[in-house]
C-alpha cells in the first residue's frame, strides 16, 4: 500500500473489513436496510478508494466499474435479478473499454473463453425461459473477462479477477439449476466476487500508478503526455 494517500488506505482497509464480515450478516436478523447497505459497503469502499487514486481517464472508468459493481450489489436486494444484473452489465461494458486502452495484442486465445462461458450459462438454469436473458447477460460478462485477459494489466491481479467475477456469476446460474442453494455455494459466489473485485481494483489502480512497471510493452499509458 505504499504510495497511497491515507484516505485511499484506509477506504481499502474498510472495504477488505465490510467485504469479509458481510458474510456474518446471514445468520443476524438484520432491517433489511441494513443488511443492503453492509453488502454494499464492500465494493462501494473500493470505488471510492479507486476515485481517491484516479489521476485519468482511466482512473475513473475504473471508479465506474466499482460504482456499477455497488449499485448492481444493491438493486439485487432491492429491485431484483434483472435489475442488478443491468448495473453489473453495463460495468462490464465500461471495464471492457477500460481493458481496451491497455489491450495487448499477443494472443487472441482469450477469446475463445467467450462461447464457452455463454454456452454453459445458457445450460445452467432449471427455468429455460429465463436461459436466454442469462446468456445474454453472460455475453457482457465473458467479454470483459477475456479483454481483460488481453490486456496489459497484471494477470495475477486484474486478469485473475475477471476470472473469478465469472466463476462467482456461474455459481450463482447454477443455483437456478443443478447446485444447491446452501453456505458453501453462498460463500464460494461472494468469496469469488468481491476478492474478484478487490484484485481488480488493486491491479488496475496500481499498474496506472506504475505504468512503467506494471504494464509490460509500454512504458506510459494512453493518457500520459
Amino acid at each position: 500500500m505504499s504510495g497511497m494517500s491515507a484516505a485511499a488506505r484506509w477506504t481499502l482497509i474498510a472495504s477488505v473489513i465490510a467485504g469479509v464480515s458481510y458474510v456474518a450478516s446471514w445468520g443476524l436478523t438484520l432491517p433489511p436496510g441494513v443488511e443492503t447497505a453492509w453488502k454494499g459497503a464492500g465494493v462501494g469502499l473500493l470505488a471510492i478508494h479507486a476515485a481517491l487514486r484516479a489521476r485519468s481517464l482511466d482512473g475513473w472508468l475504473l471508479a465506474a466499474v466499482m460504482a456499477l459493481g455497488t449499485g448492481g450489489d444493491v438493486l439485487l436486494e432491492t429491485h431484483g435479478l434483472t435489475v442488478g444484473a443491468i448495473s453489473f452489465l453495463l460495468g462490464h461494458v465500461v471495464a471492457s473499454g477500460l481493458y481496451l486502452r491497455h489491450r495487448n495484442a499477443v494472443s487472441l486465445a482469450p477469446l475463445a473463453l467467450i462461447p464457452v462461458v455463454v454456452a454453459v450459462s445458457f445450460l445452467l438454469p432449471t427455468d429455460r425461459a429465463g436461459a436466454p436473458g442469462i446468456a445474454l447477460y453472460s455475453l457482457f460478462l465473458a467479454v470483459m473477462a477475456a479483454m481483460a485477459l488481453m490486456s496489459r494489466f497484471p494477470f495475477k491481479t486484474v486478469g485473475l479477477g475477471a476470472l473469478m467475477f465469472v466463476v462467482s456469476d456461474l455459481l450463482i446460474f447454477g443455483r437456478l439449476g443443478p447446485l444447491p442453494d446452501n453456505l458453501a455455494t453462498g460463500l464460494g459466489v461472494w468469496g469469488l466476487y468481491y476478492f474478484g473485485q478487490l484484485l481488480i481494483c488493486l491491479g488496475v489502480a496500481g499498474a496506472l500508478a506504475h505504468p512503467s512497471t506494471d504494464l509490460p510493452g509500454e512504458g506510459r499509458g494512453p493518457d500520459s503526455a
